[in-house]
């Protein structure tokens, strides 16, 4: 699947495959949800914020329409038999949660061993991007990024660390801002290898301890 501009498609065709609203459609909705909020969006404040709501709502969750399998496909076999832990730290996301569409704001940490090739480093960030940039739950997310690597590149092993701030629970309900939901996933010999994880959790608190 091609990656596509970041705007909510207008596409009859695409609409009529996929079940998505025309933008037109989506732009009402935005009207009705200021509405219910209490605010005239008739008002000159508020007359093009339905066009740049659904504008962001297409970068915000451009990842439904990203192929992480895709992105890992080109790899390199000239390393010099390298086959240590690859890792790439502090790599920032922002995802949104499924239950109140809050944003999620944090980093993650992956690493990978590699049996005869490698992938570019980007790459990896790329896969972090598309399924940050869906609705997601930080487990679910977590279990994603480190089986897609897994599948895709074969590796000896996979480990995959989330750090989220949930805005669901630090601008509403319980109003706890600051508190960082901590998720792992340990996939291979990252699971098997207790010295494999230990090395990997010794880099990760390296990257944060400045």
């Amino acid at each position: 699947m091609n990656v596509i501009n970041p705007v909510i498609k207008t596409d009859t065709q695409d609409i009529a495959k996929t079940g998505r609203p025309t933008r037109q459609q989506a732009e009402e909705a935005v009207r009705t949800l200021l509405r219910w909020a209490g605010d005239d969006p008739t008002r000159e404040g508020l007359l093009d914020t339905p066009k740049r709501v659904t504008k962001a709502y297409g970068q915000w969750f451009r990842g439904y329409d990203e192929d992480p399998v895709e992105m890992l496909q080109r790899t390199f076999g000239e390393v010099d038999g390298y086959q240590g832990m690859v890792t790439l730290c502090n790599i920032r996301f922002e995802s949104y949660c499924e239950h109140h569409m809050a944003p999620i704001i944090g980093v993650a940490h992956v690493a990978y061993i590699p049996t005869s090739r490698v992938v570019g480093i980007s790459k990896l960030a790329r896969v972090v991007d598309t399924y940050a940039k869906r609705l997601q739950v930080q487990e679910k997310m977590n279990a994603q990024i480190a089986n897609t690597l897994f599948e895709v590149l074969k590796p000896k092993g996979v480990a995959v660390m989330l750090e989220g701030e949930h805005h669901c629970m630090s601008t509403r309900g319980v109003h706890k801002p600051g508190v960082n939901m901590v998720t792992k996933s340990m996939l291979g010999s990252f699971e098997t290898d207790p010295e494999q994880r230990r090395e990997f959790m010794d880099i990760v608190r390296g990257s944060t301890s400045g």
